[in-house]
């Protein structure tokens, strides 16, 4: 009988929650715990958070890392927060236990351009180690940089790539329709976009990728934040938005070399989005686009790219990595 490859989830929000309902699916895996530090959820049994329908799973939440990842311990699925420097302490730490890491911290996706000093000690640790650990998820990790590096392996030659990406927030999480600022006045939004509160983490991140994929010199990435105004009344699960109010966010990142626009990358998120879809451009020889009608579901799909990239990163050199250098695809719950 195969050894079974023993799990932690590092975080239970809702997309840690996803991850582990995910995970629980997968015959080759064990969760052998989790973690997360509100008080609220601290001893409690992880699959009656993560609101499972076979409770109670046998896994209580740690309230603290080390505890939980005391023997022998795989992989941690990390879900936590967008910023690096905010995770930092929790990656070293899972690292240091003699763990792979696979997290959804954005800025950990192509942390090389933004901070590449915490990039290197987090390299170098996790090469002491003899581990390896990436940043994934929907977007950054997938729509908006994987499948743009995906499409051009039919290209012979790119001279430029575009990507946009149109959400329906309305369908998402309620922490994502407040990271984009639903149901706030423009001005708030305007004054928490300056605070560095309200935005889409990763867009940058993706345009450093794609440009280093493709061999684009890049010498600055441009980022443009404004507000989505509703023009109707929106009701979502958790909030209304009322007409003059703002719906999301329109973010545009574009990746500039010797004056000339290289790569140009679009996001739309916002509550009562019309037409959403994500669509990937790229003009060379030959040209190439691909569409994906309807978009590509941001929560469901960033469980789905988080737990699909475990043997990936299970089987990398040590070291970080990203959604670039790792061959991912589908693990079928039989595996």
């Amino acid at each position: 009988m195969r050894k079974k490859i023993r799990v932690v989830q590092f975080g239970v929000g809702p997309i840690g929650a996803s991850i582990a309902r995910l995970m629980r699916e997968k015959a080759s895996l064990e969760i052998a715990g989790a973690i997360d530090c509100d008080p609220a959820k601290a001893g409690r049994d992880l699959g009656e958070v993560a609101g499972a329908p076979d409770v109670p799973w046998g896994v209580p939440i740690s309230a603290r890392a080390p505890a939980a990842l005391a023997g022998t311990i795989d992989v941690v699925m990390h879900s936590t927060t967008s910023s690096l420097p905010a995770v930092m302490d929790e990656l070293l730490g899972c690292i240091g236990a003699g763990c792979c890491v696979v997290s959804t911290c954005e800025e950990l996706s192509y942390p090389l351009r933004k901070h590449p000093e915490l990039a290197a000690k987090l390299d170098a640790a996790a090469k002491e180690e003899g581990v390896a650990l990436v940043g994934t998820g929907v977007n950054p990790g997938f729509v908006m940089d994987k499948l743009v590096l995906v499409l051009s392996a039919a290209a012979q030659r790119v001279d430029f790539a575009k990507a946009v990406r149109i959400v329906d927030a309305s369908k998402r999480r309620l922490p994502l329709q407040k990271k984009i600022g639903a149901g706030m006045t423009p001005d708030e939004f305007r004054q928490q976009v300056a605070a560095g509160v309200i935005k889409h983490h990763g867009l940058p991140e993706s345009v450093a990728m794609v440009a280093d994929g493709l061999g684009f010199r890049i010498e600055d990435i441009a980022e443009t934040i404004e507000p989505v105004i509703a023009a109707e009344t929106v009701k979502t699960q958790f909030l209304e938005v009322a007409p003059g109010q703002v719906a999301g966010v329109h973010q545009v990142a574009r990746g500039m070399a010797g004056g000339e626009e290289k790569i140009f990358m679009e996001l739309q998120m916002y509550v009562g989005a019309k037409h959403p879809g994500d669509s990937v451009e790229l003009r060379g020889e030959p040209n190439l686009s691909l569409t994906i009608p309807g978009g590509t579901h941001g929560d469901l799909a960033t469980a789905a790219i988080a737990v699909n990239a475990i043997p990936a990163v299970l089987a990398a050199p040590a070291g970080l990595r990203t959604m670039r250098d790792l061959p991912v695809s589908f693990f079928p719950p039989g595996n």
